[in-house]
């Protein structure tokens, strides 16, 4: 069973109703500061650490004096659009004391499902967490409809986690774990300690009831622990309401764990391999070697370009002697890769008119 302190990426969710006092909509100051410093102590050990908070619609409601009630599609993007504000300056101000550095990144669901904003998504995360900064992740409700809404941060954290290729994923909730039924209503409901596998008798047993304020049930955190365990990534629920909900997870307190079965690198480079290649990259016997050891692929090292590709679509690579070398995601379009190709990186801005990345192909985005 994974445990807390074993995390090299974590991915720590948050729901609405553990920041926001529901009968006042201000935030919960002494659970937010409590959090701040469990975030720091994590850190310190050298644990890299994603935020997916919600707050931004109950925050907003609050303010603009919309009360607690359904709310239109129009009012909950007003509110959200108020609540951002004061949701990104609450974490900021939180962390700040312990020399963390925030940023908040507003996704929806189209950042996911489409390769490109996929790519720039990871991207800005990957960027952000090497400055040693705490990405505070939200769904981006002042845009997104119904038809690119992830409508829960539960999948949303899922999908951050399998973005970063985040090792663990924790899901702070109102219940202390995943349970046979609702233990609010049903007392002989019993909780499971480790979940190894997501059986149709598990799935039945997940019902529909979220907090007052989130929206998210716990058929959401069984989505979310699907898509996690695919790739690699182990997810625990845990009771969040308590101070450092953090520390008393490490210190045992109860949980359900859900374990993957394959490691994040692993999984990532299953599924790259098992795209269907757009075009094809050649390389000279330098660039072959480099990518033998692991590193990147440079444009310098590219001698021919072919096929009709996008950035982000997957693109074959190939050696001068005419041998598959594996399948990568380009970070650049065929017609921009065939303008650097030869090229060093520093050339880039030069040959486009516009500045690049420095590499092609992102080690993290080939299966060799």
């Amino acid at each position: 069973m994974a445990t807390l302190s074993d995390a090299k990426r974590l991915v720590v969710k948050i729901g609405s109703a553990l920041l926001v006092d529901r009968s006042t909509g201000n935030l919960r100051d002494g659970w937010l500061k409590a959090m701040a410093a469990d975030v720091a102590r994590v850190r310190a050990r050298g644990t890299d650490v994603v935020l997916v908070s919600s707050g931004s619609i109950a925050l907003g409601r609050g303010v603009l004096g919309l009360g607690n009630g359904a709310l239109a599609l129009e009012q909950s993007q007003a509110a959200a659009a108020v609540g951002q504000i004061r949701l990104a300056r609450a974490w900021e101000e939180a962390l700040a004391p312990h020399g963390i550095t925030t940023a908040q990144v507003l996704v929806t669901l189209e950042d996911s499902s489409d390769r490109r904003r996929y790519l720039n998504s990871r991207a800005t995360l990957e960027t952000l967490i090497g400055l040693h900064v705490v990405p505070i992740v939200n769904e981006n409700d002042t845009v997104a409809t119904d038809e690119i809404r992830y409508g829960d941060n539960d999948r949303l954290a899922a999908q951050v986690a399998v973005t970063t290729g985040a090792d663990q994923l924790i899901l702070l909730s109102d219940v202390d774990g995943f349970y046979s039924g609702n233990p609010h209503t049903d007392p002989v409901a019993r909780r499971y300690d480790v979940i190894d596998m997501i059986t149709p008798e598990i799935e039945a047993m997940a019902g529909d009831a979220g907090s007052g304020l989130s929206k998210g049930g716990m058929k959401t955190k069984l989505m979310a622990a699907r898509t996690a365990t695919a790739s690699g990534c182990a997810m625990a629920i845990t009771e969040g309401s308590v101070l450092h909900p953090l520390k008393a997870l490490e210190d045992g307190a109860n949980a359900t764990w859900f374990t993957p079965h394959i490691d994040p690198h692993a999984a990532r480079k299953r599924w790259i391999a098992s795209m269907k290649p757009r075009g094809t990259v050649t390389v000279d016997a330098g660039a072959a070697r480099a990518l033998g050891q692991g590193n990147s692929l440079l444009p310098a090292g590219i001698t021919a370009v072919s096929g009709a590709f996008g950035r982000g679509d997957p693109v074959t690579i190939r050696g001068n002697d005419g041998v598959d070398l594996g399948i990568g995601l380009s970070r650049y379009t065929a017609a921009e890769a065939a303008q650097i190709k030869g090229h060093k990186s520093s050339e880039i801005e030069e040959l486009l008119g516009y500045p690049g990345r420095a590499v092609l192909i992102h080690r993290d985005d080939m299966a060799l």
